[in-house]
């Protein structure tokens, strides 16, 4: 379908790719032509951080406060005691209150960076679920809401049918989830005036029932928008390095990882992620995307810096660069290197290369680096790393050492 929008908050969703569906285009974008548009995306607290995964929508907030309409950041404190099904192939480790608030508190470090949080018209809200979800009757709202769902069609949508076709049990913990989701549209609806809802393609189901809830209890007109489910030109999933997750807050991923994760783009994803994830022209997107050879290096820098500095800021994207080129096109070390500080009662008469290369975090596991050493990837102050039975001293320590996994990734070791 062709849709010529005359909102700019659809034109630029569009426009850059944000855009997969929507459940009325013409409606919506009356809606966002004629007044201030309040809109949520709901996060629930399953970890102390968000994750690049969730920096595509973060960014759709960050356009719809920018084109002006007002985001709310709802925070899952009650559905993350639930768990949500949608495409996993197991359920979800039940969290306690104490850790679920501990969660959000890391998180909200990271909207703050994107969103402007305030008590103005467009100033953006943070909310939690918890607020109305903890208090429900049980039977009361089996009554005024249960009755609402169809079971038939709830089995029908894609992320619960894709669980059941594999015979992985389906809990009715988790199968409630999608009508508490629902009741949080409406309760957002009803109690804060928002009429859109925003997510992923795998939230689309969960939406659905959300406008349908709020339409039948109390007659609502409200919208869904979705954004694609990206994956990388080399299939894998947007948000993930060979190291695991890559975390948006600094204590849990340094800014000089999260600058060389964007560095380490590939060719053929650069202009798109320059579109997705940062605030360029779209025709300066499309003009550094289109660049060969080496020069596409150099948007990728671009790319890195302008991503890090929405993030963590002008000084920390300067800081990742500088100590980039210093370390791969000088062969220094650098000054904003991840660090491994270790004691000399942790060093003892001798601790194991092997060892530090794990404490480093340039490998997750023992025999993992032995296998980088066997495969030629280790090096030890840039010369080649052989005998994985290499004891390291104190002696040894008393200058920084640095070690390194193939070419892009080091880490300094130092004793303190």
């Amino acid at each position: 379908m062709t849709y010529h929008p005359k909102s700019e908050f659809i034109a630029i969703m569009m426009e850059r790719g944000y855009l997969a569906d929507c459940t009325d285009y013409q409606g919506l974008d009356e809606a966002l032509s004629n007044g201030i548009v309040p809109a949520y995306i709901g996060y629930d607290a399953t970890a102390s951080s968000l994750h690049v995964g969730h920096l595509l929508n973060v960014m759709m907030l960050r356009w719809l406060q920018k084109t002006g309409h007002k985001p709310i950041t709802l925070m899952g404190g009650g559905t993350t005691k639930v768990g949500d099904p949608s495409f996993r192939s197991d359920e979800r480790p039940l969290l306690g209150p104490e850790q679920i608030d501990a969660n959000i508190a890391g998180m909200q470090k990271v909207f703050a960076r994107y969103l402007d949080y305030g008590d103005g018209d467009t100033d953006a809200l943070m909310l939690n679920n918890a607020e109305w979800l903890d208090t429900l009757n049980y039977l009361e709202f089996l009554r005024d809401i249960g009755r609402h769902f169809s079971v038939n069609r709830m089995l029908s949508f894609e992320s619960v049918k894709s669980r059941l076709d594999r015979e992985q049990s389906l809990s009715f913990l988790e199968f409630n989830y999608m009508i508490l989701q629902a009741y949080d549209f409406m309760e957002l609806n009803r109690r804060y005036g928002c009429t859109l809802q925003m997510g992923g393609s795998d939230q689309w189901g969960n939406i659905v029932n959300g406008i349908d809830l709020t339409r039948r209890v109390i007659d609502n007109e409200v919208y869904g928008l979705t954004s694609p489910l990206l994956t990388t030109s080399d299939g894998k999933k947007m948000g993930k390095s060979q190291d695991g997750a890559v975390w948006l807050n600094a204590d849990m991923l340094s800014p000089y990882l999260f600058w060389q994760f964007w560095r380490n783009t590939t060719d053929a994803d650069t202009g798109r992620f320059l579109k997705l994830y940062t605030e360029l022209p779209v025709a300066e997107c499309e003009r550094l995307g289109a660049l060969q050879g080496s020069e596409i290096n150099e948007a990728k820098v671009i790319l890195a810096n302008e991503v890090t500095t929405l993030l963590h800021g002008a000084e920390a994207a300067a800081a990742a660069e500088a100590t980039a080129r210093e370390v791969f096109e000088k062969g220094g070390v650098g000054d904003d290197l991840p660090t491994l500080t270790i004691s000399a009662s942790d060093v003892g008469e001798g601790i194991s290369i092997v060892q530090l290369i794990v404490k480093s975090g340039l490998a997750k596991s023992g025999k993992d680096a032995k296998r980088l050493i066997s495969e030629g990837g280790a090096k030890i102050d840039d010369a080649p790393l052989e005998d994985a039975g290499m004891m390291i001293d104190a002696a040894a320590l008393s200058n920084t050492i640095k070690l390194s996994a193939g070419k892009k990734r080091h880490a300094l070791i130092k004793l303190g």
